[in-house]
């Protein structure tokens, strides 16, 4: 047998006063529904699109700029759109009539990282912050869908749906709980999870390469970013003397340039990252927190917070595409901690770029360094998560010419020449390193 999916309709309590974000909310996803609809549906004159990563490349950042909608649920109304137009394209090619697909029923798309689902309540994102709906349970749920499967624990959570019913003025999550019954198929997933959990470290830069990670890639150059954002700023400033409507609109005309330009690169660094992911088998992907950036990385500024943000969410919703899983970590001690001895001390950043352990003396470049670092805490925190100590899914963090566990156990790729992690060397030359 399989896994057994069942479907649990579940009364909220919606705390006095939030009502208005839900249905915000829901206008707001479905103006992501519609919107995408609209640019996909375009039969009869040309093929419709039926590519989420394309329509999500295309509508994305436009979605996100239009909504106040988190990362996630744009991205859910994006794919909503693209299932409906496959089917109308499907029934097009049986012969029957169709028409563009139109989103008007209330109802909103939550996944776990859009909502945290309890036994008893349920955190819901919307577009004022986050809103706790306690369950409305009968005093003797046994026997009842809500007693056997939204209360056992055997059942976990999976994407479900919040409805409202306008005839009761209340609010419903449809929670999907998946059981897997079968002991061979959960012995055999615990397997398939022990092979694979490796985690990416990723550090971000404000200078020198936009990310390294912890296979040794150098991706994007921060410089360039910063260098073009300066030259732009100048022209910008030099136009604004001006005060003519002609320099209003070359400004307006520039900033929109400069804007597709920036969104390229970090569309084409969220790739890389994701290919590094993907060509080391990597289950996770480990960023630092990005809360209070400008305020820790020295030299940030409000461009690259933002410039920060946007590559996460890239590489956020374009890794579910790739069953990967994104996640943030604490950012404390990552530059000042040995990935190899794990000796921490200030002393050991001895330059900018240089990474000198003041103990076993390992040296490499810094933000690979860190990358490692980012790498091991998402590490722990998924060890820590696992039933028991001794049992479970091993972690283990992607490196260049293998893996490395929690306890220093470094294992080799089948192709890697190298002898051990203390040779392990970054992928990418760069200048000045």
């Amino acid at each position: 047998m399989g896994d057994v999916i069942r479907t649990v309709k579940v009364k909220l309590n919606v705390p006095e006063g939030r009502c208005d974000d839900l249905h915000q909310t829901k206008e707001q996803f479905l103006h992501c529904a519609n919107t995408t609809a609209a640019w996909a549906w375009r039969h009869p004159d040309e093929h419709c699109v039926t590519s989420k990563q394309q329509a999500e490349n295309a509508l994305y950042d436009r979605l996100r700029d239009e909504t106040e909608l988190t990362a996630n649920l744009v991205q859910k109304g994006i794919r909503r759109a693209i299932e409906a137009t496959k089917s109308g394209v499907a029934r097009l090619k049986k012969g029957e009539t169709t028409s563009q697909p139109q989103f008007d029923a209330w109802s909103v798309v939550y996944d776990k990282r859009s909502a945290t689902f309890h036994r008893d309540y349920v955190s819901l994102s919307t577009v004022n912050g986050r809103v706790e709906c306690e369950y409305i349970i009968p005093d003797d749920p046994e026997g009842t869908p809500i007693g056997e499967y939204l209360l056992n624990e055997e059942y976990e959570f999976r994407m479900s749906t919040l409805q409202y019913d306008r005839s009761t003025d209340s609010f419903y999550l449809h929670a999907r709980m998946r059981c897997t019954t079968d002991e061979y198929e959960q012995s055999a997933a615990a397997s398939s999870n022990a092979e694979h959990r490796t985690v990416l470290g990723v550090d971000l830069n404000v200078d020198g390469s936009l990310a390294v990670t912890s296979t040794g890639a150098f991706i994007g150059n921060a410089d360039e970013m910063n260098h073009r954002r300066r030259e732009f700023e100048k022209t910008r400033g030099t136009m604004q003397q001006t005060g003519t409507r002609s320099a209003h609109l070359s400004i307006q005309s520039m900033d929109d340039r400069e804007h597709c330009w920036i969104q390229d690169e970090l569309h084409r660094a969220s790739n890389q990252i994701l290919d590094e992911a993907r060509d080391h088998g990597c289950t996770h992907v480990a960023f630092e927190n990005l809360t209070d950036i400008r305020d820790r990385m020295t030299g940030a500024k409000r461009f690259h917070a933002w410039a920060f943000r946007r590559l996460y969410e890239y590489v956020e919703y374009k890794a579910e595409l790739l069953d990967v899983e994104v996640e943030q970590v604490s950012p404390a001690y990552t530059s000042q901690r040995c990935s190899k001895c794990g000796f921490t001390h200030e002393r050991n950043r001895g330059s900018k770029h240089q990474f000198v352990c003041q103990k076993c003396e390992y040296e490499l470049n810094a933000d690979y360094n860190a990358s490692k670092n980012i790498a091991r805490k998402l590490m722990k925190r998924l060890h820590s998560g696992q039933m028991s100590s001794d049992g479970g899914a091993p972690c283990q963090c992607a490196l260049t010419s293998g893996t490395l566990n929690l306890k220093g156990g470094f294992t080799a790729s089948v192709d890697s020449t190298t002898e051990g992690e203390s040779t392990d060397k970054p992928t990418t030359s760069v200048v000045g390193y």
